[in-house]
């Protein structure tokens, strides 16, 4: 639970959770993207365990980024499961924790594989209370365009959102991004509903706030959590659209800072062509990130 402490001087906030250096890359060019090119009017907050090493709070230090140490949310009494295809998600019920953050009155938690193409300050404003319209998130994909055997059998694309929003899907969300209104009661309903033995928690922080909060969250449009996989042919290439995308996020792998890049600074060799575009989209961003960090004294190779 939060110590209360006000770590950034604004009654609203973005958070993002970072547990290793892996994804440090992802991190500087969110924050890059949120603040300095979509000019957001609120600070990002870094949330990180003491997983996260000292090397790399000092680079979020070098760059005046905020952050804060918390504790690590997981399951005490029931067993989630072991995760051994998607590690990751032993890390996701930190997720959780903005929503005790009562300091400020209202938090957005973004993934750190996120990145910001247009400023998404507007969420900060969609009306919810304690009751029925807790927080505010998209739509999972439920699609599997991978065909991972290890996803439930009903990720299949007719019970998909995007493909029947009168399906299954309708209950089911993406947790890359959460518009949260701190309350300490939810989260302790929170803790108490992670802890029911027999629930299902294949997605971690997803499938918790889809089985404690059914029918009590609000929807947003896919262009705020643009999951890149949506732009691939066959899969929702008729919802997406490149110039209504606000926010991008590369689930699954590899990561575009994991991309092979030319000398040119040109994405190559990436396994699908729409991801040789989207990965492009970070780079060309990290590019000029690391060219402002470079005009302030930055040069630690991050």
């Amino acid at each position: 639970m939060s110590d209360g402490i006000k770590v950034v001087d604004s009654d609203k906030v973005y958070t993002t959770l970072i547990t290793s250096l892996s994804y440090l890359p992802g991190l500087l060019a969110l924050h890059y993207s949120l603040i300095h090119r979509a000019k957001s009017r609120y600070p990002l907050l870094v949330l990180y365990t003491d997983a996260f090493p000292p090397s790399g709070v000092e680079v979020l230090r070098r760059r005046g980024i905020p952050y804060q140490l918390i504790t690590p949310l997981s399951p005490s009494t029931s067993t989630p499961p072991s995760y051994s295809h998607d590690p990751r998600f032993r890390e996701c019920f930190t997720k959780l924790f903005p929503f005790s953050l009562v300091q400020y009155r209202r938090v957005i938690q973004l993934d750190s594989d996120m990145l910001i193409l247009r400023n998404i300050d507007e969420l900060f404003d969609i009306p919810l209370d304690s009751e029925k319209r807790v927080f505010a998130a998209g739509h999972a994909c439920l699609c599997n365009p991978c065909g991972f055997e290890h996803y439930p059998k009903y990720f299949r694309p007719e019970n998909c959102y995007y493909t029947n929003q009168d399906g299954i899907g309708k209950d089911l969300l993406n947790g890359g991004l959460q518009v949260v209104r701190p309350d300490l009661r939810l989260y302790r309903q929170i803790l108490e509903y992670m802890d029911k033995p027999g629930i299902d928690l294949s997605f971690a922080d997803q499938s918790v706030l889809a089985g404690c909060f059914r029918g009590r969250w609000v929807p947003i449009g896919w262009e705020f959590n643009a999951l890149k996989t949506m732009r691939w042919s066959g899969v929702h290439d008729d919802v997406w659209d490149d110039d209504k995308v606000r926010n991008v996020h590369y689930i699954l792998t590899p990561k575009p800072w994991e991309e092979e890049v030319d000398e040119k600074g040109r994405v190559v060799g990436s396994e699908r062509a729409e991801d040789t575009v989207t990965s492009q989209w970070w780079v060309d961003v990290d590019r000029e990130r690391r060219e402002w960090e470079e005009g302030r004294g930055v040069r630690d190779g991050w």
